[in-house]
């Protein structure tokens, strides 16, 4: 396997120091990859310090062995924090320091990634083409972005931008509080790529220079310092840093079979079969001569007779009996909310349903099927109930889905609340409420050899479930 990552940290065109440090090695015997990048905040020197501090602490904390991988993201992060604000005590020039860090493993060997994040530096996810940003950005500008009240040309020139809510360093009672920390996980397939970066690279460049970059024919080595010398070509207004990394396994293919050639001796045989059964088949075979014909028409005619009499008494002489209709099912009607939400699915990939639908709850009497290759539903906080004569399926999610993500919703009243075809659904903050089954992998199979591994988080309760379907 080729070299799968790649760091690069610049100054940038208006600073004179680089407050940002980056993460790109192997850890724990090769086993995941561990990707970071760290934007220092508060000061000429503060902030380098905070940074470096977080980066020591991080590497230290998860060369070790650990049981759960998200925890362990989370616990690093907590051990960090403590140590910055222990640096601060007593020390004028460290007394602001803080930072804002994305934090990733990737694990190539089962094809899935962890991050855990705090603040305003970006994980994203390329897949197919298709940039989806993972991470939420924890500024208020960044609140207005991910619910759709500004557009990313307009976040990207606001002038409080760079004005963050939540870092390493600020205090521990509020980072000790459950949702301090962003967490999740989700596949990593091959030919994905993840891209961490400070705000020096995201506030110059919008999502599609970023994918333009990304979907070239350079190595990573080369899309990374492609990333950098564009970003400062845009301005360089601050520091600089990204780091790539690659599930480089090969996508498993079947191999083209040649037809079979046959020899020119086989094929004369084969011709001279074929004349041969060929002649066999044209060979007349007399049939024997029937000795008594005046017999057989007289009792033919008698059964004949007979059939004419019992078709016009019981079927010409009596009127027609009423044929039985079929009753059509009745038609289910999608509400006018349930279809704008269709609809929006259909025409784009960042859905907010606070946008799109005005009414709480929002009530299906349908199931919603999707077959876009992404998405990304923003709940931000909204209720999905199925309608008391409804009570089937919320969503479901076709095998062509490569990588959907469902954020901040609830759903409620459903037998089955999402049905999955693959392994391609990230939930982050959804609550089930009264659904007997939650999430339901269906794994569709032409007879074909079925492989992978499902981790829900969701398994623990007992409410979710795999079927798998034969065809």
């Amino acid at each position: 396997m080729a070299d799968n990552f790649f760091g690069i940290t610049d100054v940038g065109k208006m600073r004179d120091n680089n407050e940002d440090r980056f993460i790109a090695q192997h850890i724990l015997q090769k086993r995941y990859v561990l990707a970071c990048v760290i934007d220092g905040v508060g000061g000429y020197e503060g902030g380098e310090i905070a940074s470096a501090l977080a980066h020591d602490s991080i590497i230290n904390y998860l060369q070790k062995p650990h049981d759960d991988v998200v925890e362990s993201l989370k616990h690093a992060l907590i051990e960090a924090n403590e140590k910055i604000i222990a640096g601060k005590q007593n020390n004028d020039v460290t007394s602001e320091m803080a930072c804002v860090i994305t934090l990733a493993v990737a694990d190539v060997e089962e094809n899935k990634f962890y991050y855990a994040h705090v603040g305003d530096t970006r994980l994203y996810l390329l897949r197919d083409n298709s940039l989806v940003k993972v991470t939420k950005d924890h500024s208020f500008v960044g609140f207005l972005e991910d619910n759709g009240r500004l557009s990313e040309e307009e976040a990207m020139t606001h002038p409080k931008r760079n004005e963050i809510n939540k870092a390493l360093g600020f205090n521990e009672q509020d980072f000790s509080q459950p949702d301090y920390i962003e967490t999740g996980e989700s596949p990593f397939l091959p030919g994905d790529i993840l891209l961490l970066c400070s705000d020096g690279l995201s506030d110059m460049l919008n999502n599609k220079s970023i994918t333009f970059i990304l979907t070239s024919n350079k190595n990573l080595k080369e899309k990374g310092k492609a990333l950098i010398k564009a970003a400062n070509d845009a301005g360089g207004k601050d520091n600089i840093t990204a780091v790539l990394v690659k599930n480089d396994k090969l996508q498993l293919m079947h191999e083209a079979t040649k037809p079979v050639a046959i020899k020119k001796n086989e094929t004369k045989e084969l011709f001279e079969k074929i004349e041969t059964a060929d002649a066999i088949t044209k060979t007349p075979v007399e049939k024997p001569r029937q000795k008594s014909p005046g017999f057989l028409i007289f009792i033919c005619l008698v059964l004949l007779a007979l059939v004419g009499w019992f078709v016009y008494k019981d079927y010409l002489k009596q009127p027609p009996k009423p044929k039985a209709v079929m009753p059509l099912p009745p038609q289910k009607i999608i509400n006018a909310d349930e279809q704008k939400l269709v609809n929006n699915l259909s025409r784009q990939k960042d859905i907010f349903l606070a946008q799109v639908i005005n009414v709480q709850p929002l009530i299906f009497n349908d199931s919603v099927f999707i077959d876009r290759d992404s998405v990304h539903i923003h709940g931000n906080g909204s209720t999905i109930v199925a309608d008391s004569s409804y009570n089937s399926v919320g969503f479901i999610f076709s095998e062509n889905c490569k990588y959907i993500l469902i954020d901040s919703l609830t759903l409620q009243n459903f037998n089955v609340a999402i049905i999955a075809k693959n392994n391609a659904l990230h939930l982050k903050d959804v609550q089930f409420k009264n659904c007997k089954i939650a999430v339901q992998h269906e794994i569709v199979s032409n007879d074909k050899t079925v492989s992978g591994k499902f981790t829900d988080s969701l398994s623990s309760s007992k409410k979710d479930s795999v079927k798998i379907k034969y065809k």
